[in-house]
């Protein structure tokens, strides 16, 4: 085609339009040949002239722009703006017709080959016609003129209606192109991915917004593409999913749906608006996870069973996308560690059930290799969520503290929790280095978070640790101080109270002991100082040590130095009374009526038993009754060990003899074992010191709730104490009744009048 003469600047319409017909149809068909910028400035200069020419050419306004009469430049604008209307619609139609023959990938090619050549003239026309966007078309608009854009819009709309409308069609020609090769990748084929990203983005920028034509809107795209592309991946997917399960195992199902989610996501990213993100991913676990939840929740307790920790980690990561997902899973997950737990127990119990005697350690093993495997499902397949470390929470706290081992017994946990940590803590622990014991310990710490009655646990630790201090076994002080360190963090401060003042004791004696020796030694001559001595003075507040109940007489041998103690101790300290406890004290003895002189570590009660020898070789039982004041349940028990250890000899009824060819392999011998009686007794004793504590917290608890709150109805005081009581023990309602009677005889709360469950706290 010819290039027609410059138009002057007074040219009319068609002379005019002649003129930049040509120039627009060359940049629209024909741009790849090039436009130079004469050419394109001589363009750009005749449309200016034109709009901003003010006299009349004789033209007609198109009626379709609002109709009436109108004048001067606004007349020359719509000149134009209707001949470029004119010029799209035949240009598109040309298209449209070399269209209609085209079917599928053909289709997209021709359809993306001709978006890309028409945008990118239409975008260069705009800036041709920068003078009728900026003036013209703002003014109509600004008029409220509607179906007025900017030429690069005008464009747009003009292929939708001209051009995209027509290949879409009644049967969506367009987008069911674009659908079948999306199925054809999903069949595992390959296909052009840029192909499909130009037209589903075409789809986009056809979206206008008639209030905004600068804001994008995406009805064509929702209407056009997502709505036809979310129908179909249902519908794909409902049936892949149906026949694959039949013919696969759930395992293979897990992988299989966790691929699909993975495609998908990836297809929104590569060639779709962000927009079907939420949409489809929605769609794609609904039919994928949804539909088939509970076949997944029926083959949870399998995958568990066969620690089949993959396939554990997919069902998880699938069924945490959907509501409610892992709740049935966390239920089968708690209930499953509770089976593990109770019957780790059962093993170990055998056919004895409570009744069985158990190594604390092994107890302890057993408890915690049930933990420690849940434990690492939850945090490796089920990436330490909340609920599921809450579901192994609840069955922990169960098998702990109900199981073959405890019988009915609330205690039976924490007392074996409790001796395992004093095993931990003596010397001779059988632990290797110091941070193997810090590990023992903290698991140990594991276990005392799901004990339910921390104070019996409290109780027997206390007493366990007294023991450790006054005999000296501690593995060392630093093991001891950490342990106590882990308590306070759990429980708070009071809990370990008493444990940190027992050490305060310790320390206080030692410098105690020291400056009675330093005082013996000036006034006393060395032959009256012959017995090495040291001496333990413990709060009775704060020990659980109980005084023997029987009288015991102090042999002659340690007499003078228990006086001259007791005086000095008097003085320093007036108004101090001393119990001396016996039965926890210990002794050394050096034999010297054999050839080898033998240290004989003994109990006092041993060591008042072994110097009635120094003055006869037999003596009958009531005569070491009567020389010892020991009960004579204990004293069968004491010379029970001692002839046992063959320093005694028993060969007639109640005779007891000095063995004088007594012989062992070791120099230091130690006698002092615990009898079955002090053991017996201190369960029994621990036990019964719980429960009085027990009565006064549950008491202090419901003055301290009343005193806040005045007054209260009787339900709701037992529910506030057991809420507030329940991190050291769970209180028996009946016990709570109790202490509230008690609390009304002694005048701390009244009942109101006229309501009998109603309560007042006097003040």
């Amino acid at each position: 085609m010819a290039t027609p003469p410059i138009p002057s600047q007074s040219a009319d319409l068609t002379a005019t339009w002649k003129f930049l017909e040509e120039g627009v149809d060359h940049i629209m068909t024909r741009l790849n040949e090039g436009v130079s910028y004469s050419k394109y400035m001589n363009l750009y200069t005749v449309a200016y002239n034109y709009c901003t020419s003010s006299k009349m050419h004789g033209a007609t306004l198109d009626q379709g722009l609002g109709g009436g009469t109108r004048t001067g430049a606004n007349l020359m604008g719509s000149d134009l703006y209707n001949h470029l209307i004119k010029y799209f619609t035949g240009h598109l139609k040309t298209l449209r017709d070399h269209s209609d023959s085209l079917q599928d990938e053909e289709l997209l090619r021709y359809y993306a080959k001709e978006w890309d050549r028409y945008t990118t003239g239409a975008n260069y026309i705009n800036r041709l016609f920068t003078y009728l966007n900026r003036h013209w078309v703002k003014r109509e608009k600004d008029e409220g003129r509607k179906g007025v854009y900017t030429v690069y819009t005008l464009a747009l709309v003009q292929w939708k209606t001209n051009f995209f409308l027509h290949i879409q069609g009644k049967n969506q020609k367009l987008a069911n192109a674009v659908l079948r090769l999306i199925e054809n990748q999903r069949n595992g084929e390959t296909i052009d991915v840029g192909l499909v990203k130009k037209v589903v983005d075409s789809f986009v920028s056809l979206g206008l917004d008639d209030s905004d034509s600068n804001k994008a809107s995406f009805d064509v795209y929702r209407e056009h593409f997502e709505t036809p592309f979310i129908t179909g991946t249902e519908k794909y997917y409902k049936q892949e999913s149906e026949s694959f399960l039949a013919e696969n195992s759930i395992s293979e199902y897990l992988k299989k749906a966790e691929e699909r989610l993975k495609e998908e996501e990836d297809r929104v990213e590569r060639y779709m608006n962000n927009i079907t993100r939420k949409t489809i991913i929605g769609k794609c676990e609904a039919v994928l996870i949804r539909e088939h939840a509970e076949a997944m929740w029926d083959d949870f307790q399998n995958l568990l069973d066969f620690d089949k920790d993959e396939d554990l980690q997919r069902m998880y990561a699938l069924l945490a996308r959907i509501p409610e997902g892992l709740e049935p899973l966390r239920k089968k997950f708690e209930e499953h560690v509770k089976k593990a737990g109770l019957a780790a127990v059962a093993k170990l119990t055998g056919e004895g059930g409570a009744n069985a005697e158990i190594e604390p350690k092994a107890y302890v093993d057993a408890l915690l290799e049930v933990h420690a495997k849940n434990e690492e499902t939850v945090n490796r397949s089920f990436k330490g969520e909340a609920g599921f470390v809450a579901s192994l929470d609840r069955a922990c706290k169960d098998f702990v503290n109900k199981n073959a081992a405890t019988g009915t017994s609330s205690t039976k946990s924490p007392e074996l929790l409790a001796k395992h940590a004093d095993a931990l803590l003596r010397k001779n622990n059988k632990v290797g280095e110091d941070n193997d014991l810090e590990d023992a310990l903290n698991k140990v710490m594991i276990l005392f978070k799901y004990i339910e009655d921390k104070d019996v646990f409290q109780t027997f630790y206390t007493t366990k640790l007294s023991k450790r201090l006054i005999h000296g076994v501690s593995a060392s002080d630093e093991a001891e101080a950490s342990m106590i360190a882990k308590l306070k963090e759990a429980c708070g401060f009071e809990y370990t109270n008493k444990l940190q003042r027992m050490f305060t004791d310790m320390s206080l004696s030692k410098d105690l002991t020291d400056n009675f020796k330093e005082k013996m030694a000036t006034t006393h001559d060395e032959t009256d100082l012959d017995i090495n001595f040291s001496v333990m003075v413990l709060g009775t507040n704060f020990w659980p040590l109980t005084a023997p109940s029987d009288k015991f007489n102090i042999p002659k041998d340690i007499l003078p130095t228990y006086e001259r103690f007791t005086r000095y101790y008097g003085q320093k300290h007036q108004g101090r009374k001393l119990t001396w406890l016996w039965n926890y004290s210990k002794n050394e003895l050096r034999t010297n009526y054999l050839k080898e002189k033998y240290l004989l570590s003994c109990s006092s009660y041993q060591m008042a038993v072994l110097v009635q020898y120094n003055d006869a070789d037999t003596l009958s039982l009531d005569e070491l009754l009567e020389a010892t004041g020991i009960s004579k349940e204990i004293l069968v028990q004491v010379l029970g060990v001692l002839v046992k250890a063959k320093i005694l000899i028993n060969e007639e009824q109640d005779q007891y003899d000095l063995n004088p060819n007594y012989k062992s392999k070791k120099i230091r011998v130690n006698l002092n074992l615990p009898i079955k009686a002090e053991v017996k007794a201190e369960s029994a004793d621990v036990l019964k010191t719980v429960d009085e504590d027990r009565k006064y917290v549950i008491q202090a608890t419901i003055v301290r709730v009343m005193k806040a709150r005045k007054t209260m109805k009787n339900q709701a005081l037992i529910q506030e104490v057991i809420a507030q009581i329940s991190t050291r023990f769970t209180p028996r309602v009946p016990d709570i009744k109790k202490a509230i009677d008690t609390l009304l005889e002694k005048e701390y709360i009244e009942r109101v009048e006229g309501q009998r469950d109603t309560f007042n706290y006097v003040a």
